[in-house]
């Protein structure tokens, strides 16, 4: 089934240029932060005036009755003792009851109640003691209304300096190179060419850098000299900054890693700033590795009319350029750069004497696949059944970083079932989970849903069954994984380099089995099929204008049509729909055909599917060869091979 388009975001988008307004004045205040520290302090300066409030209560607390009511208590004998704590008077009475009163500091207790009247003998009666004040506590109380609000004052002006400051810093700082450096004695992050598998051409090609950063003097001294920089070129996920990082490991030389984006801010110069600041250091660490990863997002074509002369992206690139031609032959410094995009780069940046050495990665074939899997196994517990010569036979055009998701995904399957080691099923499921997602379960298919999808599915593996160039069918699912209802997974019998016309339009006919199969069976069409016909469509196209496989046409490419650059005619735009067009009908005719010759065998397929919900390859041949059809085998080995690989998801 296909997803529903993705919505736009909406707002609008921000544009480049000018820098907005007061940014200076939000760096000398310290940035976004400033408010929330400003806020911190008045928050302070609060709780301080609540201590303050609270020194000055206990400095001067209120009496609860006059001088004179505890000199008429005393003689009518309703105290029986007093508490004289400097000039306060804590009053215990014959009845338990507390009450305070104050005195004058300069005179005693009896002297100042002698003055009201109140005899010696009927003090006597009363029991009276003296508790003598602490230094530091006389002390707090005298000075902290003075001194607290001068230390708060103290503290604010230097929170304030501290902020301006860091400003300040930051700004000057700003122009500095983030890069990350790996120390080649770093044993934790040093990666060496053993941790590296597949990729053989590329590690012999970066060899020579790995000698010549050890002994450079043997190449110097015969006159030759290395080439200053390197771009690795490949597809997501091959392992270009793997091996970069592994150049440097086995060279045991510092390495210096930094994305392009990260040279470009959007204040003018301060990419060139970083830049210099980048080779400055390596410079000073040499022998050293620079590595620049995307380095496309500053090394595009000039003059695209994009941001003018004065685009921060060309004078990144411009100073980058200036730094490679400064290296001297001793320089020992050696710049490498990754790329997935190599046909935007500026020509200026490939030229001899700068990118002059270019590394192609490819993806992994069965045997790299093999390697690659070794490694990511190294650290994890695996089953006695485990065969990974069978899970890389299994995974075609898997990039390295998939391979390391589907063995970390097998890893996490057994941890969940609480188990202490991977098994061969756990990584069979891996293999699903990554090119497809995991199983929804939840989503539950109605019964008509269920069937049409059985039939959906099963069109696809017989026209893909039945014509000679499509590949084998290896499973066939209608429980719902990822964005897809049900999935057909086909696998080749090897990696192919190159695809041929009769394979291509076998597939696009393959493709068209579900909806040929939709509509022979339900009069009717879903948008179940909306996915396939998206792709059988770019792939016609593709063949009509890009690989020159229409005869009517000829072997001519035909750029794309965009606004304001229009290759090619629209006489020549009507021909090439018209081509694409004949080749979708052609191979839903074939589709259809293959369909109505063999409907006892879909039939078939699609009751095993509704009822077990997942064929695999073994079940799915003896339907096959009960209804005459002769599966696909490996000629030269007479083997069936084994499921599961990339393939249709529907």
């Amino acid at each position: 089934m296909s997803p529903a388009p993705a919505k736009k975001p909406k707002g609008k988008p921000v544009a480049g240029g000018k820098p907005p307004k007061r940014r200076g004045w939000r760096l000398l205040l310290g940035g976004p932060s400033f408010f929330g520290n400003l806020a911190t302090t008045v928050l302070i300066f609060l709780i301080l005036m609540s201590l303050y409030s609270l020194v000055g209560s206990l400095a001067q607390p209120s009496s609860d009755i006059p001088l004179s009511a505890v000199a008429s208590d005393v003689a009518a004998g309703k105290i029986s003792a007093i508490t004289v704590n400097g000039d306060s008077l804590n009053v215990v009475y014959a009845d338990k009851s507390t009450k305070t009163s104050r005195k004058d500091p300069s005179a005693g207790l009896p002297e100042t109640l002698a003055t009201y009247g109140v005899t010696p003998a009927e003090l006597a009666k009363v029991s009276i003691t003296i508790q003598g004040q602490s230094g530091f506590e006389f002390w707090f109380i005298t000075l902290a209304p003075v001194i607290l609000p001068l230390l708060f004052i103290a503290f604010f002006f230097w929170f304030l300096s501290r902020q301006v400051k860091g400003a300040g810093m930051q700004a000057f700082s700003f122009g500095q190179s983030k890069a990350r450096v790996v120390d080649p004695a770093d044993s934790s992050q040093r990666v060496t060419f053993a941790d590296v598998a597949g990729a053989r051409e590329a590690k012999e090609e970066l060899f020579e850098i790995v000698d010549f950063l050890k002994s450079p003097k043997k190449f110097l001294d015969i006159g030759a000299r290395i080439p200053k920089g390197i771009i690795l070129m490949g597809a997501p996920g091959t392992g270009k900054t793997l091996l970069a990082r592994a150049v440097a490991g086995e060279a045991g030389v510092p390495f210096f890693s930094i994305s392009g984006s990260e040279f470009v801010e959007m204040f003018v110069g301060v990419g060139a700033s970083r830049v210099r600041d980048l080779f400055q250091m390596a410079k000073k660490a040499a022998p050293a590795i620079i590595f620049v990863d995307e380095i496309d997002a500053v090394g595009r074509v000039r003059g695209a009319g994009v941001g003018g002369g004065n685009d921060e992206r060309e004078q990144t690139l411009n100073q980058i350029l200036v730094e490679m031609d400064g290296f001297e032959p001793t320089e020992k410094v050696v710049v490498m750069a990754a790329t997935n995009r190599p046909d935007v780069l500026d020509p200026a940046l490939l030229r001899p004497g700068r990118f002059d050495r270019r590394v192609t990665i490819d993806l992994p074939d069965r045997r790299d696949r093999e390697e690659i899997l070794k490694i990511h196994a190294r650290k994890k517990p695996l089953g006695p059944d485990v065969n990974l010569a069978v899970v890389a036979e299994r995974t075609p055009g898997f990039s390295g970083a998939e391979l390391y998701s589907l063995m970390n995904e097998g890893a996490i399957l057994a941890a969940r079932e609480n188990r202490k080691e991977v098994t061969q099923y756990d990584l069979i499921r891996s293999i699903e989970k990554v090119m497809l997602g995991p199983e929804r379960k939840s989503h539950l298919l109605t019964k008509k849903e269920k069937e049409l999808t059985a039939y959906h599915e099963a069109g696809h593996a017989l026209v893909s069954s039945i014509l000679p160039n499509a590949d084998p069918v290896h499973k066939i699912s209608i429980i719902s994984r990822g964005r897809a209802a049900g999935y057909t997974l086909k696998l080749p019998f090897e990696d192919k380099k190159m695809q041929s016309k009769k394979q291509f339009l076998d597939d696009i006919a393959a493709t068209l089995g579900g909806y040929v199969a939709e509509e022979m069976l339900f009069d009717d069409v879903t948008t179940g099929p909306s996915n396939d016909l998206v792709v059988i469509t770019a792939l016609a196209r593709d063949m009509v204008s890009r690989y020159g496989m229409s005869e009517k046409l000829g072997p001519i490419a035909f750029g794309e049509r965009q606004m304001g650059n229009e290759p090619y005619s629209e006489n020549v735009a009507m021909q090439i729909d018209a081509e694409v067009s004949r080749i979708i009908d052609e191979a839903r005719a074939r589709a259809k055909e293959v369909i109505t010759t063999h409907r006892q065998a879909l039939d078939a397929i699609a009751k095993e599917l509704t009822e077990k919900e997942t064929v695999e390859r073994s079940e799915f041949e003896k339907i096959l060869i009960a209804n005459g059809i002769t599966p696909k085998k490996r000629e030269e080995e007479g083997i069936v091979i084994a499921p599961s690989g990339k393939g249709d998801a529907t």
